[in-house]
């Protein structure tokens, strides 16, 4: 977590930390959509459009205290909280080393005890509940952590969007609930997900404080969330933050996102890219020049390569391993 006293605007090695991180999980994305588009992944669900809010919101936490609940689009997330480029592509190979769960979910089922990720499942949304149970066990236990946990805004329509928010309002808990809006529910445009004006206008059911900002504005994302991470802490409850963006890809790999959006709505919004927006402001500010841009490109197009050719070349799970993790094994620990 940055020094809360610093000044995050200024904070030149801060803030080119936080600009790595973006381009790094940008990266990554591009290079899976490669390797499925080749044959040698079977899924992608894209990040890209998304990673300023995800990389600026995990600034603003504390990665050794609290707890992130990701959804399957938080590759940004992932990477701040600890998960390294190899083990990204060990879980895009599905293979044996895989760390969220040894090569046997589906890609970008995000799950690392180690890092405090906590697991996710193929259902949309059950990570909200799960999230209010980790902020209750920390109020419980009077620990100075938080829950943080992410969704896409049409995961804000199903039962355990409303019921863990609904807990987590009426006792106060540590939890910040920030929903990804980036305009679409797969194929489904955001008029005809919800009849209110913005998804943050659902807190004041909940009693507790909402907000919406630019998901693309870095500084609001960091402030909205360090904001939020205070009020938890001092006993003040949950926020819901509406973090508004665009997804630039297809829902997935397996989806024709021309049947529903069309190429001017998507060339339009790549004018907005958080992620462009965060370099342009960067470079007028004289912290990012183009030797430090060549050094971040050169050293992540390095570490790719080293992970993908470890991940490709690495070991499936034995088949005798089929039941692990499933059912109990005798004499485990």
């Amino acid at each position: 977590m940055v020094n809360q006293t610093v000044d995050i605007k200024t904070d030149k090695e801060t803030l080119l930390s936080m600009y790595r991180e973006m381009l790094l999980a940008r990266r990554i994305d591009e290079r899976m959509w490669l390797l499925n588009r080749s044959g040698s992944i079977p899924f992608v669900v894209s990040c890209q459009g998304q990673e300023v809010m995800q990389i600026a919101a995990s600034f603003a936490l504390d990665k050794e205290l609290d707890y992130a609940l990701p959804y399957y689009r938080d590759l940004g997330v992932v990477v701040h909280f600890g998960m390294t480029t190899k083990e990204i592509f060990l879980q895009a190979y599905a293979k044996a080393e895989d760390p969220n769960s040894g090569g046997r979910q589906m890609p970008s089922h995000f799950s690392q005890k180690k890092n405090r990720i906590v697991t996710g499942s193929s259902p949309v949304t059950t990570q909200v509940p799960h999230a209010t149970g980790f902020a209750l066990a920390s109020k419980m236990e009077k620990k100075p952590s938080v829950s943080f946990v992410t969704l896409g805004e049409g995961s804000s329509n199903q039962g355990d969007f409303h019921e863990g928010l609904n807990f987590a309002g009426v006792h106060k808990l540590p939890a910040i609930f920030m929903v990804e809006n980036n305009k679409y529910a797969i194929s489904v445009p955001l008029h005809k997900q919800v009849a209110c004006d913005n998804i943050s206008d659902r807190a004041i059911g909940y009693g507790m404080k909402g907000i919406k900002i630019d998901g693309n504005d870095t500084f609001a994302v960091y402030n909205a969330v360090k904001d939020a991470r205070d009020r938890a802490i001092n006993g003040e409850g949950p926020t819901l933050i509406e973090a508004v963006s665009y997804r630039l890809t297809p829902h997935s790999s397996d989806d024709d996102d021309m049947t529903y959006r069309t190429k001017e709505e998507v060339t339009e919004e790549k004018t907005k890219d958080g992620l462009a927006v965060f370099k342009k402001y960067l470079v007028e500010q004289g912290y990012l020049t183009e030797a430090i841009e060549e050094e971040f490109e050169a050293s992540i197009k390095n570490e790719i390569n080293e992970a993908t050719e470890y991940a490709e070349n690495a070991p499936y799970a034995d088949a005798s391993t089929l039941e692990r993790y499933v059912y109990d094994e005798k004499g485990a620990n």
